[in-house]
């Protein structure tokens, strides 16, 4: 599926001044300035141009994984957020869908483009999540799914032969939903988001906050930051990875802001002769991408025009790197109970021995199958 968004979903370079931009030898655009008799000049900029075009070959990938209950506008946000029709739901439409007995992970990828940059989303849905009488553990099956795709990452990663690039399923960014109740959290909310907070980059979003009026949303938004804090959950942006006062500051308003308050839809409506996207009741119409109406738009700029290479980053250098020492660790003897269990994953000792032969210099086969030493 190749979609070409609007306009509001570009990836802007404005951080690139034009004096930085490298200029073509041959001729110049007008009004273009040349280097070419400055003395001094080397050219050292041109590599942001460089890097630009290299990374436009590429493209880019995103994987967004989506938990709540059913009937929270979980495919629907995500078709607001990408102006198109990404969800699962929207995929595969399934009218007598019914509730599945255990968790089921499905997820569906599309190719976008937009202005010439390539994307390869990835949706992860989580059909069946707290829909039950007894919601005990109903965290572990995405847990030992993150971390699933954390251990094909690494497998590919310790390959001799390894590929060049290789295929990111590593989850970036998890959008928890939490019910627009106006009270508190749930317990399921408050241990879920504890224990993959750990694993994963988690945004928490007050699904459906039309429902709510303005001040039971802020009373609800306070209580939930009390929540966290007092539960000891650092959801994204964490505090401990500002990288310097300029990203703190930045990452402070957002913190002050979270969990968003949105409303999805993807309905077109005309108000006052402009296009928006919109909810429309009998007392009026509720625009999504206004600020006044609902947090969608600040929602939006954090996941795609500000945050999604951090994102991206923090997931690669933090959370799967994490899961790496720990599996290396579990793989030298380090035994079990050292670690946690949502963090044991069973693998082949064959094939992780085999992979890592380059590094292998003694093993151990007599007490324990994956005692062995890197």
């Amino acid at each position: 599926l190749t979609t070409n968004l609007p306009e509001e979903v570009s990836l802007s370079h404005s951080n690139m001044s034009e004096s930085a931009k490298p200029h073509p030898p041959s001729s110049q655009a007008k009004g273009e300035k040349s280097h070419a008799g400055e003395f001094g000049y080397v050219g050292i900029d041109a590599i942001l141009e460089q890097m630009r075009r290299k990374a436009m070959k590429q493209g880019f990938e995103l994987n967004i994984m989506v938990v709540g209950q059913s009937g929270l506008g979980k495919s629907t946000l995500m078709n607001t957020l990408f102006k198109s029709k990404v969800s699962r739901k929207s995929a595969q439409p399934n009218p007598e869908e019914r509730i599945p007995k255990t968790i089921e992970i499905k997820s569906i990828s599309h190719d976008i483009e937009e202005k010439g940059v390539r994307m390869k989303l990835t949706v992860i849905d989580t059909p069946g999540f707290g829909d039950h009488i007894n919601n005990e553990n109903c965290w572990q099956p995405i847990m030992k799914f993150i971390n699933d795709q954390y251990e094909a990452y690494l497998q590919e990663e310790i390959n001799i032969n390894r590929k060049k690039r290789i295929p990111d399923s590593r989850v970036h960014c998890c959008i928890y939903f939490i019910p627009p109740t106006g009270h508190c959290l749930r317990p399921l909310d408050v241990e879920f988001m504890r224990r993959l907070s750990k694993v994963v980059n988690i945004v928490p979003v007050i699904a459906k906050a039309d429902t709510l009026t303005l001040e039971e949303r802020d009373f609800f938004k306070q209580k939930i930051r009390e929540e966290l804090r007092a539960n000891e959950i650092d959801v994204y942006p964490q505090k401990e990875f500002d990288e310097d006062a300029e990203d703190r500051m930045i990452n402070d308003k957002i913190r002050e802001m979270i969990p968003f308050a949105v409303v999805g839809s993807d309905q077109e409506y005309q108000v006052n002769g402009k296009r928006i996207l919109g909810r429309k009741t009998k007392w009026g119409t509720i625009e999504v991408e206004n600020i006044a109406h609902c947090e969608f738009a600040y929602l939006r700029d954090l996941l795609i025009r500000t945050h999604m290479q951090n994102i991206k980053d923090i997931t690669s250098s933090i959370h799967f790197e994490t899961y790496r020492v720990r599996r290396l660790n579990e793989s030298n003897g380090l035994p079990h109970h050292h670690l946690p269990d949502d963090l044991s994953v069973s693998v082949d000792n064959s094939t992780l021995i085999k992979n890592n032969a380059t590094a292998i210099r003694s093993y151990q086969t007599a007490s324990d199958p994956l005692s062995y030493v890197v």
